[in-house]
């Protein structure tokens, strides 16, 4: 296996804090990105001025979140050269509130990504009980990876919360209702209930990986292939998933004309 961090691809010990650690998914290939993505991995694309991933590692090291897994497979080894096994202050005396990194290189296990569901089986054991969850293509700069969000999160019975937000120009239908006790919600083809857009952040609960909701062995050591939603939908069905709007920025970089947009528009103060 090759989990990698500083340790020699042993788990990393429990947190020191109250923040559950993070998993940042960047391991696919950027199709739609080409031919940016032939010789970059899409997480390493530059927007406004530092590369894309590098927003998500800022905002959990500022939230106070100490740990972070990190999915790799297409161009993966440029990811983890450019991180390294930290993010945060260099000094000793600060080094403590550094981010530590750890990596679960999908492409040099299994010769390529496991998507979603197969990639978080896969990293399971670098991550706790609930772990926070972002798409490394994803370019929310408001966004908090808020603690008090996250435990009750952890004080709660659900398997999952996501963020989601308001449907974007390619994704007019959206993915998932919203109740208003906050419940996400499996609606049928036919339901004129609205509809908003997954925004790729959520925190999740290690249970959501086991029968009866996923059939993926622990660690996912036959490099077991599949998607996040069937799970999702599953829980949904049984009440298991909450969730919240989010309406700050966020731009899902999925091809070169976002990019273009983000890198052209001058950040807000």
């Amino acid at each position: 296996m090759h989990y990698s961090a500083a340790m020699n691809g042993l788990a990393p010990p429990p947190s020191a804090v109250s923040q559950p650690p993070a998993l940042l998914l960047a391991a696919g290939r950027g199709e739609r990105m080409r031919p940016l993505t032939d010789t970059t991995p899409k997480p390493l694309l530059d927007v406004r001025g530092q590369p894309l991933l590098q927003w998500h590692l800022q905002a959990l090291q500022t939230a106070g979140v100490r740990r972070a897994v990190i999915n790799t497979a297409w161009l993966g080894e440029q990811i983890s050269t450019r991180f390294s096994d930290h993010f945060g202050p260099q000094t000793a005396l600060d080094k403590r509130e550094a981010l530590s990194i750890f990596y679960s290189h999908e492409g040099r296990d299994f010769g390529g990504a496991l998507e979603t569901a197969g990639g978080i089986a896969r990293a399971l054991p670098l991550l706790g009980d609930v772990f926070w969850l972002a798409a490394g293509d994803v370019f929310a700069p408001d966004f908090r990876f808020d603690a008090a969000a996250a435990d009750a999160f952890a004080a709660s019975d659900m398997l999952a919360h996501l963020w989601l937000v308001p449907n974007p120009a390619h994704n007019l239908r959206g993915d998932f209702g919203l109740s208003p006790e906050g419940l996400a919600l499996n609606l049928p083809p036919q339901s004129t209930t609205p509809r908003y857009t997954y925004s790729t952040i959520a925190l999740l609960r290690a249970e959501l990986f086991a029968p009866p909701w996923c059939d993926i062995p622990p660690g996912n050591p036959q490099g077991i292939a599949a998607p996040l939603a069937p799970l999702l939908r599953r829980a949904m069905d049984n009440g298991r998933v909450s969730a919240a709007l989010y309406t700050g920025r966020w731009t899902d970089v999925g091809t070169p004309e976002r990019l273009a947009e983000l890198n052209a528009t001058a950040p807000s103060p």
